[in-house]
């Protein structure tokens, strides 16, 4: 099968941990491998990241390694029981703080619960399957809630509060526990959770910077709360991708608002060159059966059409019976919609002269342009900070995108990034030379044929890993 431009990224868990099938993954072509830190602990998430570092050298790919925080995520404790039938008018205490049940109450594991939630308010349980009502204060631990639409309320359910603004930090004390052992690891990237503003993001840097310089994990911003909608210019600038986050979101604010959301949040990223992650129940049915719904199948088709970098699995590859077919279906579709649909050429101009970047965001403008003129099948960028890498994907050229670096870190950061083939590169001598030899590479590897157009960009003199300042078109 033809490389996939749209990116696939699979949640790591006990259906799919093991060797065996991390290496079908692998040869399946998935890109990202995402670390759920709301389960599982350091000693089993270590494990699996030595084992998908050791894939990548056996495969010789660059898989990357996306660990996501929890963030302030409110969950029911364990029960006594194995679950509670809640009905139509059943009576709740829901007690703050508490991680195991009493005979009379439910515990929450987060200690402002019963400051937080207010009379009248709505709490939704396990992604709005139960929703109840708060109906009064018991004590100043305990709130009593009314069963509006019930179910069977298993332990560590997730809780949302759509009418609440809860009062726990972006980055909560297990969050801190986890991202010290992130930063221990070889991890590409870090998602931050319910993000509420870009001060959220500036935070979470921060904590980086002051513990790793260099080759520092880039930041994904959560979206699934109505305050990031008010805040989602300010949280593009700052973070380096967004994922939407549908399932949290479509809880946390009228759910048929979400579509037109994800697209407008795909558009404007886009014409920032900052990657997007659509997430959520893309495919939930195959956590049980063998194919999709043809919901489903839509669903991805249309992330696609919107232009989305990459496709997230969650409980599909997490928890699923069939993880490593839920992949090749959706390979199948984003394949057949990549090659049948108008998903290219979203051409986007520099903005200002005054654009400290101006000069390499003009050079990929063009380049890109050039290729559409006279359908290039490949452009091929030189890149030791990525920077230029990530704005060829933001304009989705049709060509083919090469990239070539001496940076290990950034080509596996770029297997998200929306149709980018990284390559591992440190001949750099002259320009001309350089795009000589890598000509040479991709001819032997056969991924130019003869006759085709190629379009290089580079910066010159190339050992000063520069601003892209170089455009040079050539048939092979």
């Amino acid at each position: 099968m033809k490389d996939l431009k749209t990116k696939i990224i699979t949640t790591i868990g006990p259906a799919s941990s093991d060797y065996k099938t991390l290496e079908e993954f692998m040869k399946e072509g998935v890109d990202v491998f995402r670390i759920n830190f709301s389960h599982g602990n350091h000693a089993e998430h270590r494990k699996t990241i030595e084992t998908i570092h050791e894939l990548n050298l056996k495969h010789h790919c660059h898989a990357a390694i996306l660990a996501d925080l929890q963030g302030p995520k409110i969950r029911i404790g364990n029960l006594k029981y194995e679950s509670l039938d809640l009905k139509e008018g059943d009576i709740l205490h829901l007690q703050s703080g508490k991680l195991e049940q009493t005979d009379e109450n439910v515990p929450v594991d987060y200690p402002g619960f019963s400051r937080d939630v207010m009379k009248g308010e709505q709490i939704q349980i396990d992604d709005g399957r139960i929703v109840l009502e708060a109906v009064g204060e018991i004590d100043k631990d305990t709130v009593k809630a009314k069963v509006l639409y019930g179910g069977k309320l298993l332990s560590r359910k997730g809780i949302n509060l759509p009418n609440t603004r809860i009062s726990l930090p972006a980055l909560t004390e297990k969050d801190m526990k986890d991202l010290e052992f992130i930063l221990t690891q070889k991890v590409q990237w870090i998602a931050l959770s319910f993000v509420r503003s870009a001060a959220d993001i500036i935070e979470l840097r921060h904590h980086i910077s002051s513990k790793i310089r260099e080759k520092s994990p880039l930041i994904v911003a959560k979206i699934e709360k109505p305050e990031a909608l008010e805040d989602i210019d300010n949280i593009i600038d700052k973070a380096d991708a967004l994922m939407i986050a549908r399932g949290d979101l479509g809880i946390e604010i009228p759910l048929e608002e979400v579509p037109l959301i994800q697209k407008d949040i795909v558009r404007k990223c886009m014409t920032r060159s900052k990657p997007t992650i659509i997430a959520t129940q893309m495919m939930e049915g195959m956590i049980s059966n063998f194919s999709p719904t043809r919901a489903e199948v839509n669903d991805v088709a249309n992330s696609v059409l919107d232009g989305s970098d990459a496709l997230m699995l969650s409980g599909e590859t997490s928890i699923g019976h069939n993880p490593v077919k839920v992949v090749k279906v959706m390979k199948r579709i984003i394949a057949y919609v990549e090659s049948h649909q108008d998903i290219y050429y979203k051409h986007f101009s520099p903005e200002t002269l005054n654009n400290e970047r101006f000069i390499s965001d003009s050079i990929v403008y063009n380049a890109c342009e050039m290729a559409e003129q006279v359908k290039a099948s490949v452009i091929v960028g030189m890149t030791h900070s990525g920077y230029s890498a990530f704005e060829i994907a933001g304009q989705r050229p049709k060509a083919r995108i090469f990239i070539f670096t001496n940076n290990h870190s950034i080509l596996s950061k770029l297997s998200l990034v929306w149709g980018i083939q990284g390559f591992y590169y440190d001949k750099f001598i002259s320009t001309d030379h350089t795009i000589e030899d890598i000509l040479m590479l991709l001819q032997r590897n056969k991924l130019v044929n003869k006759g085709d157009f190629v379009i290089n960009i580079a910066s010159t003199p190339l050992d000063q890993y520069g601003q892209t300042n170089m455009m040079k078109l050539s048939v092979v």
